[in-house]
């Protein structure tokens, strides 16, 4: 791996040379027999048994383990994996619900020869990567050994009609490093070419690395004709609005000229989005929102109440859309509180999937709701254009080494973070990877906006963009 990590790095310090040199020096590479992976394991599904979702702990069931590197097949490339990042998928592995992962592999080893390769005692887990290409299987013509890619995380076969005009509605579509295997948290990542998409180049590694499925997810919930096709001056409800995805979302109704009603569960997390940019905001926690009265009953007083709040934030106006993802918890009320014809838009459910509403308030307003998952190749290609030009911007807060994966996965199962963890894996340190200054300088306030949000915010935030800006003078002295 040494001689990899070498090479990324001496081609990320030189512009000299061509892309077909780049890729003659890439693909003379010696490709490792193994690597080093975050696994978990098939005989330790049952660690848990028993605990509350609350006390699983990622950290006891994550290994970093040696694994072999899968065979490269058809359409397919082998990537050297810079950097990663958490997504709540893998928490979700990490703690073996709503299922363990390891019938996924089994279903798709049984597709074909090739997916076979799937079905292991071991899943190597990881949704979003930064990093450099170093095979490509035949039929891969577009990228090159060499190229500088993030990876979006839709794995999809496409052999049948459905999936044509969607790719979303691929029967055999799946999650990759979720309901697949070689993720990328790793150092080495097996993934489909049609995966593959520029790295933004004003981006350290692990920055590009922590857009990818929050970003691409957000933006085919709130801005793509398949999700709520959100429009100028809507009013948008934004759940968890300075968390992993709904970080993405605040930016996405910003840029978009919406204005989004950002709900929060703290002071500190209000102030992120004021510094996003978003003024109304509901800190849920200090205004003692309480929409069950137990575990069985909702609260609709609540609702009306959550709903005179927002319409105090609007000017009297109900939301045009609500931004979903909590499920359970918040559901009910978020159909109550969206106006006569406007969308209630559903992505995940990290408090329960089981959601109930009244009916009442759907039917007779009219209202829609809207199920979206992740994003077709081209609505993840359109988020990472705008994060490439410096219209959307990383919310990157915390970056751990991949030894410390499971740590990561705890901050984020236990929410102790802000928008997205990241991971190192071959990148040796932060900061590294950036080819376009000129465009980072531009942005350097808004991509260090989320770093280290435990600290004071704007002191702190302040202090490492000017570190960053004496350190980029020094160098180019």
């Amino acid at each position: 791996m040494k001689e990899i990590l070498d090479a990324i790095q001496a081609r990320t310090e030189s512009s000299g040379g061509s892309a077909a040199d780049r890729a003659a020096e890439f693909a003379a590479l010696r490709i490792p027999e193994s690597y080093r992976a975050v696994t978990v394991h098939k005989d330790e599904t049952e660690m848990f048994a028993g605990l509350a979702t609350r006390d699983k702990d990622p950290r006891a069931s994550l290994h970093l383990d040696e694994v072999p590197v899968p065979e490269l097949g058809p359409g397919e490339a082998l990537v050297a994996v810079m950097a990663s990042s958490v997504n709540y998928n893998s928490v979700w592995t990490s703690i073996f619900e709503p299922l363990p992962t390891f019938g996924f592999l089994e279903r798709y080893g049984r597709l074909s020869e090739l997916t076979r390769r799937h079905d292991l005692p071991y899943h190597i887990i990881g949704s979003d990567l930064a990093g450099v290409v170093l095979r490509t299987g035949p039929g891969v013509n577009v990228w090159q050994p060499g190229d500088e890619v993030v990876a979006h995380c839709l794995s999809v076969e496409l052999e049948s009609s459905d999936g044509h005009n969607d790719t979303m509605l691929d029967p055999e579509q799946r999650i990759w490093g979720f309901e697949t295997n070689f993720g990328g948290l790793a150092e080495i990542a097996l993934v489909k070419s049609n995966q593959l998409m520029p790295k933004p180049r004003h981006l350290s590694w692990e920055e590009a690395a922590a857009p990818g499925l929050v970003n691409s997810t957000a933006y085919r919930q709130l801005v793509s004709r398949n999700g709520a096709g959100m429009k100028q001056g809507d009013n948008v409800l934004i759940w968890g609005a300075s968390g992993g995805l709904g970080s993405y979302a605040t930016q996405f109704a910003l840029a978009g000229g919406a204005n989004p009603i950002c709900v929060v569960s703290s002071e500190q997390k209000a102030d992120i989005c004021r510094r996003m940019g978003a003024t109304a905001i509901i800190d849920r926690s200090a205004e003692g929102y309480r929409f069950w009265k137990d575990e069985h009953e909702q609260d609709p007083r609540e609702w009306k109440r959550f709903g005179k709040r927002i319409r105090e934030l609007t000017g009297g106006e109900d939301v045009d859309i609500v931004f979903e993802h909590p499920g359970r918890e918040t559901f009910g009320a978020s159909v109550y509180v969206t106006r006569k014809g406007g969308t209630i838009v559903t992505c995940a459910s990290t408090s329960g999937y089981t959601h109930e509403y009244d009916n009442r308030y759907l039917w007779m307003s009219l209202k829609r709701i809207v199920g979206s998952h992740f994003a077709n190749y081209r609505e993840a290609w359109e988020a990472n254009r705008l994060v490439a030009k410096g219209k959307i911007h990383p919310t990157l807060s915390k970056v751990y080494p991949l030894e410390q994966t499971g740590q990561a996965a705890y901050d984020v199962h236990r929410n102790l973070h802000q928008g997205k963890v990241g991971v190192l894996a071959l990148a040796p340190a932060e900061g590294l990877g950036v080819s376009d200054h000129e465009l980072r300088e531009k942005h350097l306030d808004a991509i260090n906006l989320f770093r280290d949000a435990s600290a004071e915010p704007t002191d702190k935030h302040r202090r490492d963009a000017s570190a960053e800006r004496t350190a980029r003078a020094t160098q180019n002295a």
